[in-house]
C-alpha cells in the first residue's frame, strides 16, 4: 500500500490501470515499484516480459511511465509526478535511482485495442492509438522541429498518413521527442501479443505480423534516438521474427529468477491487504481459490482475483469465492483441448482436474501460429496463459521438461465449466433411442453397452464419486421425448436416485438405484443392494398411488469407467 498516509480508508478499484489515478483517488496499492530498481540494474535496452492476463501489466507500465517520464501539459508545462512515489520501496532506493525520476520523454502504447474482428478495423484501431500517443506529445510542435519532421508529425495527427509512417510510428515520435527533450526516449508497449492472438483465431494472422513485426524493427531495433524499452504480452514470439536483430532483447518469462514478485501479489501481500480491510479469515479460503502460481521461485496469487474477492468481502464478510479471472479467447483453447483433443488429451485433462500433473517439454518461443502444430504446443500456450503453473522442472541435457498442474480452485471450475458443458453438448446431439428403449425393453446388456461407451468418451472428474455419476446418468436420461425425470424425488421410506416416468396417463415409470465402488469384484453385489434398497424403501409406492405401471426397476453399480446394471 503506497501513497501518503490517509484517514480515510484506501479503496479497491477494480479496472483502474493507471498508476497515478489510483495514489490520487487515494486507492489499495500493491507496492510493485521496486521493480524499477531492478529495471535499472538490468541496464538492458528492451526487457520482453511475459506474463498472463490481468496480472499487472498495465498498472506496472503505468507505473514505471510515471516514474521516468518528463510529462508534458498541451501548452509544454511540467508535470511533476514524484509525489506519487512517496513512501514507496523506490523512493527509499538511493539518489542512484531517483535521479532517474521524470528525466526521459516516454512513449507508452497499448495494443490492446487491435483485438477486432478482421485486420482492417484491428489495423485501423492501431493506427488510433499510435494517432493518441502523437496527440499527447504535441506540445513538441512549440519546438523546433525539420520541415519533415513536422509535415510528417502532423500528417500522423490528421490521421491522413501513409500507412508506413505508423509502421514507423513509434521511431518517428520517438526522434522527435529526442530533438524536443535532449534526451533518449523510453517506449512501454504493452500487451504487444492481443492482436496476433486475436488475428490468429479470426484468421487474419499473416496479415498482423507483418505490421506488428514493421513497427517493433523500427522502434527497438534500428532506433538510436532509444533509451531503453519494455514490451509486456502472454508469449514469447521470436519466430516470426518481430525481434530478429534485437540480440540484446532480455527475456523474463514465468520461469525467470527475477521480477518473479513484480507481478501478482505474493503471501504476506495478500495477508496485508485482508489485514488491512479486516478479513484476515478469509486467508486459507483465498489460498485454495486463487493462490498456486510459480512465477521463478515466488509463489503468486492471481491479483485480478484477489482484489475483486477482497473488494466484494468488504461489502459482505458472507461472500463466497467464484472464478473471477478467464480470457475468452484462451478458454477457447481449453474449450478446443476438450471438444476436439485426442482420447490421451482427454485422460491428462482427468489428470490435471483430479489435482495431478503433467510433464511437457517447455517451449517458451511458442507463437500463436504454432498453436496446433502439437499437443505439446496446446500445453504450453495453456501454461504461458495461466491456465497451468509449474510445480517443477527437469533438464535432460537438450530440453527443460516442465511439470504442469492446475494452480488452484478457481481454474479448475474453468476446466469442470467447460467439461460439463462439452458433456451437456455432446449428450444433446447423441442419438439416445436406443438407451430408452433398452430400458422399456429390460434388456440389461444394451443399456450397458450404451452406457459405458458413453463413459469411456466423457471426461470425469470429483474422484468416481457418487455425484458425478448421479449427474453423468440424469444428463443422458433428460431431453428423451415422451419421459419426466427426476432426481433425488421422495417415494416411499426413502429417495430414489433417479425416476423416469412416461408422459402420458396410466405410463410406465422407471425407478434407477445408483451404487459406486473401487473394487471391480463388488460390482454384482451392490446392483442387488441396489435392487434390495428398492424394495424395503417401497420406493414404487409413490408411483403407483399416481396410476404408473409397469414400474420397472434397475440397480446400476459403477466402477471407474464402466457400468453393470441389474433388473428385478
Amino acid at each position: 500500500m503506497g501513497g501518503a498516509e490517509s484517514k480515510e480508508r484506501k479503496v479497491i478499484s477494480i479496472g483502474m490501470e493507471d498508476f497515478r489515478e489510483i495514489i490520487d483517488k487515494n486507492g489499495y496499492f500493491v507496492d510493485k515499484t521496486q521493480m524499477i530498481q531492478k529495471l535499472l540494474d538490468s541496464n538492458s535496452k528492451a526487457t520482453l516480459f511475459t506474463r498472463p492476463r490481468r496480472f499487472g501489466k498495465t498498472l506496472n507500465l503505468s507505473m514505471i511511465r510515471r516514474f521516468f517520464e518528463d510529462e508534458r501539459k498541451p501548452d509544454g508545462t511540467a508535470v511533476d509526478n514524484s509525489h506519487l512515489f512517496d513512501g514507496l520501496a523506490i523512493s527509499k532506493c538511493g539518489e542512484k535511482y531517483l535521479r532517474h525520476m521524470g528525466k526521459y520523454p516516454v512513449i507508452n502504447l497499448s495494443l490492446k485495442s487491435g483485438k477486432q474482428p478482421d485486420f482492417e478495423t484491428a489495423y485501423a484501431s492501431l493506427k488510433d492509438e499510435i494517432t493518441r500517443e502523437f496527440q499527447r506529445h504535441s506540445y513538441i510542435l512549440a519546438g523546433e522541429m525539420s520541415e519533415r519532421e513536422r509535415e510528417t508529425f502532423e500528417s500522423i495527427l490528421r490521421g491522413k498518413a501513409e500507412n508506413i509512417q505508423y509502421a514507423k510510428g513509434l521511431q518517428i515520435l520517438s526522434d522527435c521527442l529526442v530533438g524536443y527533450h535532449g534526451r533518449k526516449c523510453i517506449i512501454l508497449i504493452d500487451e504487444y501479443d492481443v492482436p496476433l492472438e486475436n488475428a490468429r483465431f479470426c484468421e487474419f494472422y499473416g496479415q498482423m505480423i507483418g505490421f506488428i513485426r514493421s513497427l517493433f524493427e523500427s522502434a527497438l531495433k534500428t532506433n538510436d534516438s532509444l533509451e531503453f524499452g519494455v514490451i509486456t504480452g502472454c508469449l514469447r514470439i521470436s519466430r516470426e521474427s518481430i525481434f530478429t536483430g534485437l540480440n540484446n532483447l532480455a527475456v523474463n518469462t514465468m520461469l525467470g529468477p527475477d521480477f518473479g514478485d513484480s507481478f501478482g501479489f505474493t503471501d504476506g501481500e495478500v495477508e496485508a491487504m485482508l489485514k488491512y480491510y479486516g478479513r484476515s479469515e478469509k486467508l486459507e479460503e483465498i489460498r485454495t481459490w486463487y493462490d498456486g502460481y510459480c512465477f521463478g521461485d515466488r509463489e503468486i496469487y492471481n491479483p485480478w482475483s484477489i482484489l475483486n474477492y477482497v473488494k466484494n468481502a468488504g461489502y459482505d464478510p458472507k461472500t463466497f469465492p467464484k472464478a473471477y479471472w478467464g480470457n475468452t479467447s484462451s478458454n477457447s483453447i481449453v474449450k478446443e483441448l476438450i471438444e476436439d483433443g485426442s482420447e490421451s488429451i482427454r485422460g491428462e485433462i482427468e489428470a490435471l482436474i483430479a489435482g495431478g500433473y503433467l510433464e511437457k517439454p517447455l517451449h517458451e518461443e511458442i507463437t500463436y501460429g504454432d498453436i496446433h502444430e502439437s499437443e505439446d504446443n496446446l500445453w504450453n500456450f495453456l501454461y504461458f496463459t495461466g491456465y497451468l503453473t509449474s510445480c517443477g522442472q527437469r533438464y535432460d541435457g537438450e530440453t527443460i521438461f516442465v511439470k504442469m498442474r492446475i494452480p488452484n480452485t478457481e481454474i479448475r471450475t474453468i476446466y469442470k465449466n467447460t467439461v460439463l458443458s462439452w458433456f451437456d453438448k455432446k449428450i444433446r446431439a447423441e442419438d439416445r433411442t436406443p438407451l430408452v428403449k433398452a430400458i422399456e425393453d429390460g434388456d440389461c446388456t444394451a443399456i450397458e453397452a450404451f452406457i459405458n461407451r458413453q463413459l469411456q468418451e466423457t471426461i470425469s472428474f470429483f474422484d468416481y464419486q457418487e455425484s458425478y455419476y448421479h449427474g453423468f446418468l440424469t444428463g443422458l436420461l433428460k431431453g428423451n421425448r415422451g419421459y419426466l425425470v427426476a432426481s433425488n424425488r421422495e417415494n416411499g421410506l426413502g429417495r430414489t436416485d433417479i425416476t423416469l416416468r412416461e408422459n402420458r396417463f396410466r405410463g410406465r415409470a422407471v425407478i434407477l438405484e445408483i451404487k459406486i465402488t473401487m473394487d471391480f469384484r463388488k460390482m454384482e453385489e451392490l446392483c442387488r443392494e441396489a435392487l434390495e434398497q428398492i424394495e424395503t424403501n417401497h420406493y414404487e409406492d409413490n408411483l403407483v398411488s399416481d396410476g404408473y405401471g409397469p414400474i420397472l426397476k434397475y440397480g446400476i453399480c459403477f466402477f471407474k469407467k464402466g457400468c453393470m446394471v441389474m433388473k428385478a
